[in-house]
C-alpha cells in the first residue's frame, strides 16, 4: 500500500482494505527521523457536516506548517476520514487509521457519539487521542481513560452558566429545554441539575429531544412553547439549531433563549435561521468570533486571516469553526514541539498533558489553555455573548461554571 501524502490525505474516504496488524507499542508506531503520521475524523458529510471546515482547516494548517519546514525536523502526514457523524462509521475509519494507516495518534476527531464509539478501543490500543472535538464532560475522565484528552469547555460547565445567570435575571424562570439524544445533549441538563439541585423539576418545566436523523424539530419547540416555558435553552448541532431560531420566530415565541456555544457560527447558524430571527439569543464564547469588530486591529486575529487568506483564499470567514481550529490546531503543534527528539506516545500523551498558561491567537483574551495529569478540560473559562442581528455581542466577565 502506498504511503499517503499530506496532500491527498485530507478529505479521504472509503471502506477500508485489508487490515494490517499494529506492531507492540514498544516501536513508535507513525514516526519516523523525518514524519510523523496525525489521525482525523469528521463529518464531511451528514446532518453535522457544517463542521467538516475544521477537517479542511487542519488540512491547510498542517501543509502551511510542513512548508515552514516542518516540527523538529518532521513532517506532519494529516489523514483526515469522513465519518459523516455516524459512530459505526467512525469505528471503521478509527481502525482504519490506527490499524491501517499506522498513525502515532488521533486529534481533534468531532463528536460526542461518535468519540464515545470510540474511546475505550483507542485506549485499549494505547493510542493518544488528543483535544477532542467536543465539550462533553466525559472527556475528563484521565482516571478510566488516561489517553483521551479534552480541549473546549465542558458542556455541563456551560450549561450551569446559562442557569446561573437565568436565575440572576428571571426570578420566575420556566425552562424549557431542547437537545440532542445522546451524550452531547444530556451534559446539559444535568449541569442545569447542578445548579437548580432540587428546584430542578419545578424550574424546569419541559424537556424535549431530538435524533439526528430527524426532519425537523417544530413539534418539540411546540411542546416546549405550550408547556409554559419562558425561557428556552437549545442544545442542538448546527443544522438543529438554526431550525430552533426559526421555528421559535415563527411562533412569535419570544423565550429567553439560550444556544450552545457549538452552534454559534454566523455563517452555518445565524445566517440560515435569519439574523434578525436570532435577536436576544445568549451563548458563550471563548473563541473571538470573526465578525466582531472588536478585532479588527488584533494581532492574533491579524495572524488568523493571514493564515485563511494565504492558505484558505476564499473560504467564509464568518464561520467561527475556522477560528476554533486555527486554535486547537497551534495546540497540536505546541504538543509536538514541547516532544522535541522524544516522539514516543507516552511522551506525547506527557506534553498535552503538560501545558502551562498557553495563550493561542483565537481565544478570549483572559481564557488559555492548561493541563496537568489530573485536568484533562484544557479549556474551562468562558464569557457570556448575545446575538444583535450582526454579530456576537459580548458582555460580563470571564467565568468557569457553578463556582464562579
Amino acid at each position: 500500500m502506498k504511503r499517503r501524502t499530506l496532500l491527498s490525505a485530507g478529505l479521504a474516504a472509503g471502506a477500508a482494505g485489508l487490515i494490517r496488524p499494529r506492531p507492540a507499542r514498544a516501536v513508535t508506531v507513525g514516526v519516523t527521523d523525518s514524519e510523523i503520521k496525525i489521525g482525523h475524523t469528521i463529518a464531511y458529510s451528514g446532518p453535522a457536516s457544517s463542521y467538516g471546515v475544521i477537517g479542511r482547516s487542519h488540512t491547510a494548517f498542517f501543509k502551511m506548517i510542513n512548508d515552514q519546514g516542518g516540527i523538529n525536523g518532521r513532517r506532519i502526514t494529516f489523514i483526515s476520514y469522513d465519518d459523516g457523524y455516524s459512530p459505526p462509521r467512525t469505528v471503521e475509519q478509527v481502525r482504519r487509521l490506527v490499524e491501517e494507516d499506522q498513525v502515532a495518534c488521533l486529534f481533534n476527531t468531532l463528536g460526542t457519539p461518535t468519540n464515545s464509539a470510540i474511546q475505550r478501543y483507542v485506549n485499549q490500543k494505547k493510542v493518544p487521542h488528543l483535544f477532542v472535538s467536543t465539550g462533553a464532560d466525559k472527556w475528563g475522565d484521565y482516571q478510566h481513560f488516561p489517553w483521551t484528552i479534552g480541549w473546549q469547555p465542558s458542556y455541563r460547565t456551560e450549561a450551569q452558566i446559562y442557569t446561573k445567570y437565568m436565575l440572576q435575571q428571571k426570578p420566575d424562570a420556566k425552562m424549557g429545554i431542547l437537545y440532542q439524544n445522546d451524550d452531547f445533549g444530556k451534559d446539559y441538563p444535568a449541569g442545569v441539575k447542578d445548579v437548580l439541585g432540587d428546584r430542578f423539576d419545578k424550574v424546569v418545566v419541559a424537556q424535549a429531544t431530538y435524533e439526528v436523523t430527524d426532519a425537523t424539530i417544530d413539534s418539540q419547540i411546540n411542546s416546549l412553547q405550550s408547556a409554559g416555558a419562558n425561557v428556552l435553552l437549545t442544545v442542538a448541532v448546527p443544522k438543529f439549531a438554526a431550525m430552533a431560531i426559526k421555528k421559535t420566530a415563527d411562533l412569535n415565541w419570544k423565550p429567553m433563549h439560550f444556544l450552545t456555544n457549538v452552534s454559534v457560527s454566523v455563517a452555518t447558524v445565524m445566517q440560515p435561521a435569519g439574523p434578525q430571527n436570532g435577536i436576544g439569543v445568549i451563548s458563550t464564547g471563548y473563541v473571538k468570533d470573526p465578525t466582531d469588530p472588536a478585532w479588527k486591529d488584533d494581532a492574533g486575529m491579524a495572524e488568523w486571516n493571514a493564515f485563511m487568506d494565504g492558505q484558505l483564499p476564499g473560504a467564509d470567514k464568518k464561520d467561527v469553526s475556522y477560528a476554533y481550529a486555527y486554535s486547537v490546531a497551534k495546540t497540536m503543534v505546541q504538543v509536538l514541539k514541547q516532544c522535541g527528539s522524544d516522539l514516543s506516545l507516552e511522551n506525547v500523551m506527557h506534553q498535552a498533558t503538560n501545558l502551562n498558561d498557553l495563550s493561542l491567537p483565537t481565544l478570549l483574551p483572559g481564557i488559555k489553555v492548561s493541563t496537568s495529569p489530573t485536568n484533562y478540560h484544557p479549556i474551562r473559562a468562558m464569557q457570556l455573548m448575545k446575538w444583535d442581528g450582526h454579530t456576537w455581542v459580548r458582555f460580563g466577565e470571564v467565568v468557569e461554571g457553578a463556582s464562579t
